[in-house]
C-alpha cells in the first residue's frame, strides 16, 4: 500500500470533510461526485470525536444472508491485513448479497477486533448492528443502515474496488470521515490537498467574519460583491 507521511494525514484531520472536498477542487478541479464523496444515505452512528477519522481504505465485500463462497480464510486474511498495515486504516465494507441490504455486515464483535488491530474507523455500504457495543469498542462507524440480525454471513473478497454510498473507493485511498460523511483523497494528491485546506479555511473565515458584523447593511453587501 502506497502511503504518505503521517504529518499529511494529521493535517487532513484538522479539517472537516467539506473543507477537504473544497480543497480537492482547488487542487484538481471538479470531479464526478461518485469519485469524490459519499451520498446522503451515509449515516454517522459512532462519532470519531472532535476531529474526523482519517485513514487508508481497506476494502472488502460481504454477504450477510447467503452462504457465499467463504473458505474460512478470507475473513482471517482481512483481519491480518488490518494488523499488518502499519498505518491507520478505515475498514470499508460493501454488502454484495442478493438482495443486498437485508442483514448486518458489522457488529460489536468485529468492531472490538478491528479497533484492537489498528482500524481508526469503519465505512459500510450496508447495515450495522450492536451500535452501543461498537461505540464501546471505540470504532468510529458510518453505515447506510441498521438492522438487528444476519444470516450465514461471509466475507467474499478484500483489497478490491468497492462502492460505498455511491462513492467509488480503491484500496489505499485516503478517507476523511465526519458527520457529513466521507471525502476521498487520492494518495498522489494528498499533500497538495492538505496544504490547500488552510487556504479554504482562511477564505471561509473572512466570509464568516464579514457577514457577522452587527447591523449589516445593503451597502456592505455591495462592497462584498465588488471585491468578489
Amino acid at each position: 500500500m502506497k502511503t504518505v507521511d503521517q504529518s499529511i494525514l494529521d493535517t487532513l484531520a484538522e479539517y472537516d470533510s467539506a473543507t477537504v472536498q473544497n480543497a480537492g477542487i482547488l487542487v484538481r478541479g471538479y470531479i464526478h461526485a461518485d469519485d469524490d464523496y459519499t451520498d446522503p444515505r451515509m449515516h454517522e452512528y459512532v462519532s470519531p470525536g472532535e476531529k474526523p477519522a482519517v485513514g487508508y481504505a481497506l476494502t472488502s465485500t460481504w454477504t450477510p444472508i447467503s452462504a457465499g463462497d467463504d473458505n474460512g480464510y478470507a475473513r482471517t486474511d482481512y483481519f491480518d491485513s488490518i494488523a499488518n498495515a502499519n498505518a491507520p486504516v478505515i475498514v470499508v465494507q460493501q454488502d454484495i448479497d442478493n438482495p443486498s441490504g437485508r442483514g448486518a455486515i458489522i457488529g460489536d464483535g468485529m468492531a472490538f477486533q478491528m479497533a484492537a488491530l489498528g482500524a481508526v474507523g469503519a465505512l459500510v455500504e450496508g447495515n450495522a448492528r450492536d451500535i452501543p457495543g461498537i461505540q464501546q469498542a471505540g470504532l468510529p462507524l458510518w453505515a447506510t443502515g441498521r438492522v438487528p440480525g444476519h444470516g450465514p454471513f461471509n466475507m467474499i473478497e478484500h483489497e478490491i474496488p468497492v462502492t460505498v454510498a455511491s462513492l467509488k473507493i480503491n484500496p489505499g485511498d485516503i478517507l476523511v470521515c465526519d458527520a457529513d460523511g466521507a471525502t476521498r483523497v487520492s494518495v498522489d494528491e494528498a499533500a497538495d490537498v492538505a496544504k490547500m485546506c488552510a487556504e479554504v479555511r482562511a477564505k471561509e473565515g473572512a466570509l464568516h467574519k464579514f457577514f457577522s458584523v452587527p447591523n449589516f447593511t445593503p451597502a456592505m453587501w455591495e462592497e462584498w460583491k465588488s471585491k468578489s
